[in-house]
Order: structure tokens, then C-alpha cells, then sequence
């Protein structure tokens, strides 16, 4: 036997029982809890998603999936926990369309924000709901319209920081009605929403998961949902297009991730657990009575995930880079 032959062979060796105790290691996945990051503040829209989620993907994993919340920085400090994390399916993230457009909002970021992570699937597309404080002089959206034609800066539009969705929808509707109203972001949506039913500021769109039972409790005023249709859990509503702003349609995805490098044998195994999740009755009722539903199965896949996220991104790119509106 040659001396490079005898260094060879134990390097193989040693690369043939890795692949071998990665491959037993993602055969017997998970062995113990999994922990799901979720880049907000507890109790907001995207934790809520996270934990119904979380609780019925326990059940098919068979361990406990806990929740996380690491706040602050529009998702990003969250996001960085996970792509940092080692990859070994223990340590996920539960992320909204920020995953989008946080490539194009931040200039510097610790961490790569399109190549640092392994879709696992999709989870649900939220509605939005356009509102107001429950004083607001305007009864409709047309009637909104015009006030915040004739205010701008004068009209306050409450959001949960740069790159969260209230942001985001916020956007689109300055946007769309070529108008520049004075932003107020906040740390959370919690905050963001105490502040607008106490009628220190005017104006806020955030998700149907976060809005939908202050609408029914009547403590603030609804004026649209951003869906093509009325939605069941409000149905009376009406649509912006309906209500005066044709074609003003926009929802807030949310989908679970793995840091890049995790095995695929343990994203697929995710993947089916959130599969197996999503098709659970009564997460279903439960997504319905916030005014959204679980998407289509072959949605929740790692190819189609992927495939959804990079088009969304190409999508945002433009509306930011038009607003201006960055963070270091």
C-alpha cells in the first residue's frame, strides 16, 4: 500500500461514517424539542400563526415544538438566530412576507437573508384589513380616501417597524393613493394596536389574524379587507375594490424555515408535519375564525415554497426601491 493511499482511505472512512450517522440522525428525527423562532413580539399575528401551527406539529413529530419569540429590527434579529443556528431541524423560523422583502428594505445584514435558509412550505396567506380609530371623521374608504388626500402628513399611520407587515400594506397604500401620510412604527403590533383603539393615531393595515376580533368588538373602524372577496369571518366587510380603491388587493404569507445546510431527509420530515398540520380540522376552524385558511398542500413543499419566495421577491424589489424607504 502507497503512502498516499494509507492517508486517503481513513479520510474516506471518516467521510463514509459521517454520511452514515447523518443519515441515522435524520432517520430518527426529532429526539427532542424542537424550538420555532418567531422574528415578533408574542401575541401578534405572525405568533399566533406560529403557535397553532406549532402545537399540531408537535403532535405529528412527536416532541414538543416550542415558540421563541425574538423581537426587534423588522424580523431581521430573529431571522439571524436561525441562519446562525446549526442546522440540524432543532432551531426554525416562522417568518411573513418580510422574508420578501427584507433583501431589498436592509443594506447590511449580519447574515445572508435569501441563502441562509431551507424553505420547509407555506403556511397560509393572511388577509389585510384597512382601519382606523373608532373618532376617525371618515365613515367609508371613499370618504377615507378624500380625507387623506386633503390631510397627508396630518393623518398618522401606525406599523410595527420597518419590514412588518402593517409597514408593508402601508406602503402600497400611500402607494396607491400617491400620498405621503406621517408613519408611526412601533415594536410590535400589540403596541401598535393599543395605541390605534386608544385613538392616539389614525390609521393602520395589519392582518385579519391581528384585527379581525377588534373589528367585531367595534373598537375600531373597519373600513377594507385587501381580498379579491369578502372574507366569512367578516362579512361585512366590504372588499377595497368594492369600497373605492379598485384592484388594492395584497395578503401577508407566512412559512416555517430551516438554516441552510439542514439535512434534506429532516426538511422533508418538517415539511410533512406541517402538512399533516395544515390539514387538521380544527386548525382550520381556527385560521377561519381570524379570517384566513391553511394553503393547498403542495404548497407546503420545500420546491414550491421556493419557487413562491424568489417570485416575491422579485415582486417587492421595485415597490420599496420607489418608496425610498430603507434600514441600516
Amino acid at each position: 500500500m502507497s503512502r498516499l493511499t494509507r492517508r486517503i482511505l481513513p479520510a474516506l472512512a471518516a467521510l463514509a461514517l459521517g454520511a452514515t450517522a447523518t443519515s441515522a440522525s435524520a432517520q430518527n428525527f426529532p429526539t427532542r424539542t424542537v424550538t420555532v423562532v418567531v422574528p415578533f413580539a408574542a401575541g401578534g399575528p405572525t405568533d399566533t400563526v406560529a403557535r397553532l401551527v406549532a402545537e399540531q406539529m408537535g403532535r405529528d413529530l412527536g416532541q414538543t415544538v416550542v415558540i421563541e419569540n425574538v423581537g426587534g429590527a423588522g424580523g431581521t434579529l430573529g431571522a439571524q438566530r436561525t441562519a446562525v443556528a446549526r442546522p440540524d431541524g432543532y432551531n426554525l423560523l416562522i417568518h411573513h412576507i418580510g422574508m420578501s422583502t427584507i433583501p431589498t428594505l436592509y443594506r447590511r445584514l449580519a447574515y445572508d437573508p435569501i441563502n441562509g435558509f431551507e424553505p420547509v412550505g407555506l403556511i397560509t396567506e393572511v388577509p389585510m384589513t384597512i382601519i382606523g380609530k373608532r373618532n376617525l371623521p371618515a365613515n367609508n374608504l371613499q370618504e377615507l380616501v378624500t380625507l387623506v388626500r386633503r390631510e397627508g402628513q396630518g393623518i398618522n399611520l401606525a406599523n410595527a417597524g420597518v419590514g412588518a407587515a402593517s409597514h408593508l400594506c402601508g406602503l402600497l397604500f400611500q402607494s396607491a393613493l400617491n400620498v405621503q401620510l406621517t408613519t408611526v412604527p412601533y415594536r410590535g403590533t400589540g403596541p401598535a394596536m393599543n395605541d390605534l383603539v386608544g385613538g392616539t393615531v389614525d390609521l393602520m393595515c395589519d392582518q385579519t389574524t391581528n384585527t379581525t376580533e377588534q373589528i367585531r368588538a367595534n373598537t375600531v373602524r373597519a373600513y377594507a379587507v385587501t381580498t379579491p372577496t369578502r372574507l366569512s369571518a367578516l362579512p361585512d366587510l366590504p372588499t377595497a375594490s368594492e369600497a373605492g380603491m379598485p384592484g388594492f388587493e395584497v395578503s401577508i404569507w407566512h412559512g416555517l424555515y430551516a438554516p441552510r445546510g439542514t439535512p434534506a431527509e429532516i426538511v422533508t420530515r418538517l415539511s410533512r408535519a406541517l402538512q399533516v398540520a395544515l390539514r387538521d380540522p380544527g386548525l382550520a376552524r381556527r385560521f377561519q375564525d381570524l379570517g384566513t385558511e391553511p394553503v393547498a398542500q403542495e404548497r407546503a413543499t420545500p420546491a414550491a415554497h421556493r419557487a413562491f419566495w424568489q417570485a416575491d421577491i422579485a415582486r417587492w424589489r421595485p415597490v420599496i426601491q420607489a418608496a425610498g424607504q430603507f434600514a441600516d
